[in-house]
């Protein structure tokens, strides 16, 4: 493996780790919003990553995001008569985002981006230290 192909492998890596971020984010910022309807309640959703290989040579190319899916868990269904958004029973619908779990997403996320970080920058460095020792 040369070392090109450490950086295409860690940058494809970080452009995954950022779409699982943004992902994240849009879970968080969506995670109290309510809907008159069960349909329209806003659901967790989560990228889904696989791993890039050569067909050639069967070594790992990189990482691509194939999609983003969005969750079958049930969003809670909340008695408020007085909400405005509330159906004709009264009951208004909350999303599937739980708060917790869309936290440890985003650090497990941030920390795998910023090991993406150090394998190339220490990459960089092997790579002018060869360099280095042409002259």
């Amino acid at each position: 493996m040369s070392l090109m192909s450490v950086f295409n492998i860690s940058s494809s890596a970080m452009n995954a780790q950022s779409v699982r971020l943004n992902t994240t984010a849009s879970n968080l910022a969506n995670a109290e919003s309510v809907s008159s309807t069960e349909a329209g309640a806003y659901r967790s959703r989560q990228a889904v990553f696989e791993t890039v290989m050569n067909n050639v040579t069967g070594e790992v190319k990189g990482v691509a995001v194939t999609g983003v899916v969005q969750s079958d868990a049930p969003v809670m269904k909340q008695y408020s008569p007085g909400n405005p958004l509330a159906d004709k029973e009264g009951y208004i619908y909350r999303s599937n985002v739980n708060a917790m779990e869309e936290m440890a997403n985003m650090i497990s996320a941030s920390r795998s981006y910023q090991n993406n970080v150090e394998v190339m920058n220490t990459s960089k460095q092997m790579l002018i230290s060869t360099l280095r020792l042409g002259q």
